[in-house]
């Protein structure tokens, strides 16, 4: 980019929405626009550039994104010299209807073309939109801006997904799997280890398929491998997203193997009905589940499981809605999430018979969410008096704990533990739990 002498850099505000996945496109785009000298700033009021990285995966995040759109149309409107720009999946969804419906809009770039953000943007085109269908998937030589705290970061590797799951948009949105190479990979991972990282968070929409893609068995555990015995510097390696169905013994081996790997384990189950996980084409059952539980468990009884469900699904009946509650009176889980039904156009649900009214699919998620923070609540007491290692991310201030985590709980998706005692944001400190809620703890360190 050029700019004439004596003017300052042109300001740009990027405001990330949506999953870990999301932010570490945003990243890019802000390690890309720093390389070509655009300058960054957390108010929009100094900025020149307006940029949403939106999510468009169920109607709330929808909803979340144009929210932000009109606010940040607003501040144009204020001052039109500003220009907008519309990025992520709810760009690659609706490009075009976003054009027409919001003119405020100067530019839309898809999950295909936003590493072209800072080539696009000086350009006095009209409005339009940029929009392909394969997705872009960075590499370690993309120039890349952590926005996490210094002590943790993701590192994604892979993009799309194969599954066909009748309620999910992802496909469309991002494609099939497309994994990156393994060495790409281990290249990130020792920059990002020696940037003073100590936990890193890989991420993909099917995290146990990676590699399939590029032929490779076992992909996911031959990485992990890898991984923990390769590059040094770590404390915790984390991975999330484990479809179900595709966590292999040799997986589970790697992970009892290996001390540095989390035992966390990530699997969204959806459901546990099995008419209901057939209508979803998820591609197991709730027998299934129970023995993948039971093999974690006996190998790795420390082992913390966490998954999501989703009620009010077309057809769910209340019987339905029974059996996944004795699921989890039975399976303990020690994390759940709860989501009502999301019905998305393009997707095959969308258009499934015996739609559940949004009020009773709250109803039901109020339910099982109940009977959920009861046995979390149950889970958390038996640490009381325990000792743990906990990763601090906020240092104590104004008379307020510091704030940490255990490898048990990932970052802005599990609970914290609140900790008294000498703690410094980045450290492992050895804490006593000494109180539990349902979500979060209570510790001083030793």
């Amino acid at each position: 980019m050029e700019r004439e002498a004596g003017r300052r850099p042109p300001r740009v505000a990027l405001v990330s929405l949506g999953c870990p996945k999301n932010l570490v496109d945003t990243e890019v785009m802000l390690g890309k626009l720093c390389q070509q000298g655009y300058e960054l700033t957390l108010d929009p009021h100094e900025a020149d550039y307006l940029v949403v990285n939106t999510c468009g995966f169920i109607q709330s995040a929808k909803e979340e994104s144009i929210a932000h759109i009109l606010e940040l149309a607003q501040l144009k409107a204020q001052d039109p010299s500003k220009k907008l720009v519309v990025t992520g999946c709810l760009a690659q969804r609706y490009g075009e209807e976003l054009l027409a419906a919001m003119p405020e809009i100067d530019l839309l770039l898809g999950t295909g073309t936003f590493q072209e953000l800072p080539q696009l943007l000086p350009q006095p085109l009209p409005p339009r939109a940029y929009l392909r269908d394969n997705v872009y998937l960075y590499q370690d030589d993309d120039a890349r801006l952590l926005t996490t705290p210094a002590h943790y970061a993701y590192l994604k590797i892979a993009e799309g997904c194969n599954h066909q799951c009748t309620f999910c948009i992802i496909p469309r949105l991002r494609g099939r799997l497309q994994s990156r190479p393994p060495e790409s990979i281990l290249a990130e991972a020792r920059r990002l280890a020696s940037q003073g990282v100590r936990e890193l968070i890989l991420v993909a929409q099917d995290s146990t398929e990676y590699g399939a893609d590029l032929g490779l068995q076992q992909g996911l555990a031959r990485l992990l491998t890898r991984l923990c015995e390769e590059v040094p510097g770590y404390d915790w390696l984390r991975v999330l997203y484990l479809y179900p169905s595709m966590v292999r013994p040799a997986l589970l081996e790697v992970y009892a193997q290996q001390e540095r790997l989390c035992k966390y384990f990530d699997l969204p189950m959806q459901h546990a009905s099995d008419r209901v996980l057939r209508r979803m084409k998820r591609g197991y059952t709730q027998r299934s589940l129970y023995r993948l539980l039971d093999a974690i468990r006996s190998r790795m009884p420390e082992a913390v499981i966490r998954s999501t469900f989703i009620v009010g699904f077309p057809g769910e009946t209340p019987a339905d809605v029974d059996e996944l509650l004795r699921f989890l009176e039975r399976a303990r889980l020690d994390r759940v999430g709860v989501f009502t039904y999301s019905r998305e156009e393009g997707t095959p649900s969308y258009a499934m018979p015996e739609q559940v009214p949004a009020r009773e699919a709250a109803r039901r998620r109020r339910q099982v969410m109940a009977l959920q923070q009861e046995i979390s609540w149950q889970k958390h007491r038996q640490l009381v008096g325990t000792r743990a290692r906990v990763l601090i991310d906020q240092d104590a201030f104004a008379g307020r704990a510091a704030v940490g985590r255990l490898p048990g709980q990932a970052p802005e998706i599990d609970g914290v533990v609140y900790v008294e005692g000498p703690a410094v944001s980045g450290e492992l400190v050895e804490v006593e739990i000494t109180a539990a809620k349902a979500y979060d703890l209570y510790a001083r360190v030793v």
